[in-house]
């Protein structure tokens, strides 16, 4: 079972990419029920709560594609990402430079971005994730930078 946080009607997974279900999390419940790889789905304000309606251990991996600038109690949704993990399991975070400016944490616009990287490593880090390591997936000479980083619970 893959996590999905922060989803929205349109799935960032390959639809070719092997998946028993994937759990969609978002604040809107009609882009989520538009979105076809959702098998389970939950509505939540982490920014209000950053509780995952989950169970301990119960998620083989999870991911947040290109929206973790908006999470404002970060290390504290990390850390519930990492209870509902199996032991081992990794956690995708994946950013560029565009965002809702009006939407980001103030940190996040204030920060470059290999200093966004910076900052998500720490995030993971505060969290207590192991094996953290950063990818480059788009330098950005041919469109915008892309970077992923994983932790493993």
């Amino acid at each position: 079972m893959l996590l999905d946080l922060m989803s929205s009607w349109v799935s960032h997974l390959p639809e070719d990419f092997p998946a028993a279900g994937v759990i969609g999390h978002g604040m809107n419940e009609a882009e989520l029920a538009a979105n076809p790889r959702l098998t389970r789905r939950f509505v939540a304000d982490l920014n209000q709560a950053p509780v995952l309606p989950l169970e301990d251990a119960s998620v083989d991996a999870a991911m947040c594609c290109v929206s973790v600038q908006y999470l404002q109690r970060p290390v504290e949704v990390f850390g519930e990402v990492r209870r509902v993990l199996r032991r081992g399991a990794p956690f995708v975070v994946s950013f560029s430079n565009r965002c809702f400016p009006t939407k980001a944490v103030a940190i996040w616009r204030s920060l470059s971005i290999r200093e966004h990287a910076s900052l998500v490593n720490l995030y993971f880090d505060r969290a207590g994730f192991g094996a953290i390591t950063g990818h480059i997936l788009a330098d950005g000479l041919y469109g915008d930078p892309l970077y992923a980083l994983t932790g493993t619970a």
